[in-house]
């Protein structure tokens, strides 16, 4: 889960990844990003290694499990992405280095301070923008075999990429540019005094309705990719013991999921009241009989990312309050799911999980609920669109989101379920299983 603000940066959040990676709470990662491990010693060493070890033992490389997106995807989304310009009376779309880019034509690029973009127009052409000294370098990925082709316009150091864009799209009758909402603002405005800024539109509404409503290929991956996590986590937690550390966790997390053919994996474990916070703290409390445990993980898969959430009491019997917020926090996941359906709004969907706190007690507010219920999931761990109580983006089948209510009662404990959720034709499917009972993650 991811706190953030969907409306500030679409399509380009602060990743939990990235945060986890980040101060403090970098102590507790599983993982750095993409997967570079620092292996935590596992406390009751050597049998307790041994008896994860074994566990590990069961898991088996599942890439070959789902296909992965095949090169003639990339043709068809382009073509698809021309059409929808056209439906919005748009006539092109510009998209920096990045997620989109990739998504459209299976180019990676990282960002600089030097301009490199794709260009899809209404009628599903598309042209390249590329620093010159750079271009060689580019053709090798554009006009590989099976790569997406397309004109390269070059533009050089002392010329900068603003003059050749707005005259490639003004040759082209470009009077109507979307803008991909993760272009930096920078370029956005330099092209604007050159191209005119009245030209320049939001392209939040094409990205949503691209990337947003996933294709079944993309599903079958993200179900996957769902089912692996959990495997994952129900794996783990046969091997819990007193006196391990989230931090312990977090390592065998990672180690699970790069068994099961996954990169990139992330962990946020959590014992005892640092779970109060939704994104923990720097302690490291050692687990004991009757401790609340709350593991926050995924990976990536085919380049499609998981995210599962899982709170449980390990050994003991959890406490009244306790075992009350968790009934609570399970049951609004569940009256979430229940009003997914397409036509309905994202924000019905987040006041649905909140009504059903009130009913039993809790706050409606966000004093201890404190974020959104969810948030879209696909290349990206969170991309548009979002549920929020203030989104009144309209659901459509094929979208896909995280369900993950939380309760958090700050020095005490916190509780949050999170699973990952399609609207479907008539109403929503679930990818994986749902938690069972407080007992253990499964």
């Amino acid at each position: 889960m991811d706190p953030e603000n969907s409306a500030a940066t679409p399509f380009s959040p602060l990743s939990r990844r990235s945060l986890i990676a980040a101060g403090a709470l970098g102590a507790l990662a599983c993982s750095a990003p993409r997967g570079r491990t620092q292996l935590v010693p596992v406390a009751g060493a050597p049998a307790a290694q041994a008896g994860l070890d074994a566990l590990l033992g069961e898991l088996s490389d599942q890439r070959g499990s789902v296909a992965p997106i095949q090169k003639s995807a990339y043709a068809r989304r382009r073509a698809r992405c021309g059409k929808l310009l056209a439906e919005l009376g748009l006539d092109a779309l510009l998209v920096e280095s990045g997620t989109t880019l990739e998504w459209l034509a299976d180019v990676r690029w990282g960002r600089s301070e030097r301009l490199f973009a794709l260009v899809v127009l209404a009628d599903g052409s598309h042209f390249w923008i590329v620093p010159a000294f750079e271009a060689g370098r580019a053709r090798l990925s554009i006009e590989a075999q099976g790569g997406p082709g397309g004109e390269i316009v070059a533009w050089d150091e002392d010329v900068y990429p603003f003059q050749p864009l707005a005259s490639a799209l003004t040759s082209r009758k470009v009077e109507r540019l979307a803008i991909e909402p993760s272009l930096r603002y920078g370029f956005v405005d330099r092209l604007a005094a050159l191209f005119g800024r009245e030209k320049l539109v939001s392209g939040q509404q094409v990205l949503v309705r691209l990337r947003g409503v996933k294709e079944p290929e993309e599903l079958a991956i993200l179900r996957r990719a769902s089912e692996l996590t959990q495997l994952a986590v129900r794996t783990l937690a046969r091997g819990v013991h007193p006196g391990m550390k989230g931090s312990e966790i977090g390592t065998w997390m990672a180690r699970a999921h790069q068994k099961l053919g996954m990169s990139g994996p992330w962990c946020l474990p959590l014992v005892g009241a640092a779970a109060a916070l939704p994104h923990g703290d720097a302690s490291d409390e050692p687990i004991g009989e009757g401790s609340l445990i709350l593991v926050d993980t995924g990976a990536t898969l085919h380049g499609y990312e998981s995210d599962t959430t899982r709170t449980w009491v390990f050994g003991g019997k959890p406490t009244a309050e306790i075992e009350r917020a968790w009934n609570a926090v399970r049951d609004a996941q569940w009256r979430a799911f229940e009003t997914i359906r397409p036509g309905a709004q994202c924000r019905a969907v987040d006041k649905a999980a909140r009504a059903l706190f009130v009913e039993r007690g809790f706050p409606g507010d966000y004093s201890a609920f404190t974020h959104r219920l969810g948030h879209g999931i696909g290349m990206e761990g969170h991309e548009d669109p979002y549920f929020d109580s203030g989104s009144e983006v309209v659901l459509q089948p094929g979208m896909t989101f995280s369900d993950e209510p939380g309760l958090y009662f700050v020095g005490k404990f916190g509780v949050r379920l999170e699973d990952i959720v399609l609207v479907t034709e008539h109403g929503a499917d679930h990818f994986g299983t749902w938690q069972k009972a407080i007992g253990a993650p499964d």
